[in-house]
């Protein structure tokens, strides 16, 4: 694993210990990014499920200017946060330990906004629709905030969800990667 391109791109990075975790492959992260950039002018961005913070990574790498990491197990943020000392610039990034809902109710205490928000669950376990709506109801996005979710072919999601709209959708192998714009309705 590595990041691909930007500030920091040919880095490497580690991937989290154990088979609890599933890194974004550099092909499905190349083209994540070929798809909502390549490169961006500031913003957040939020990842809720970060593994080893690859995603979050390469967004600061292109231009992102702060993201948010957020995952529930102990091997992921010990990862995260070797991970994030490659950057030499940890002021970048916020991580923090937690479930993905209580983590969103403090972003919101917090009233954070994001412009890009990673969504990949364990593929057992996704709940996408749901934090999508979370997402909205506790006003954690900016109008037009791109919601990247990567999923296996049997999570089926909608074309359509309240608020948003789909922004763009492909596959690569198993994985799907679906959009989603926030219209901030």
């Amino acid at each position: 694993m590595r990041i691909i391109a930007g500030e920091y791109g040919g880095r490497r990075l580690k991937a989290v210990p154990g088979m609890k975790t599933r890194p974004t492959t550099d092909k499905v992260k190349e083209a994540i990014f070929n798809m909502i950039g390549p490169y961006f002018d500031g913003g957040e961005s939020l990842d809720l499920f970060a593994g080893s913070g690859g995603l979050s990574i390469e967004a600061v790498s292109r231009g992102v200017a702060q993201a948010t990491l957020i995952d529930r197990q102990y091997l992921a943020i010990k990862t995260i946060k070797a991970n994030i000392d490659v950057t030499k610039e940890p002021q970048k990034f916020k991580v923090i330990k937690a479930d993905a809902r209580n983590a969103l109710t403090k972003l919101a205490q917090r009233k954070e906004k994001f412009a890009y928000v990673f969504l990949d669950p364990p593929y057992k376990r996704q709940k996408i629709y749901e934090i999508i709506q979370c997402l909205a109801d506790l006003q954690l996005l900016e109008k037009g905030a791109l919601i990247i979710c990567e999923t296996d072919q049997e999570a089926a999601l909608p074309q359509a969800i309240d608020g948003f709209e789909l922004y763009k959708r492909a596959d690569y192998g198993i994985t799907e990667i679906t959009i989603y714009r926030y219209r901030g309705e």
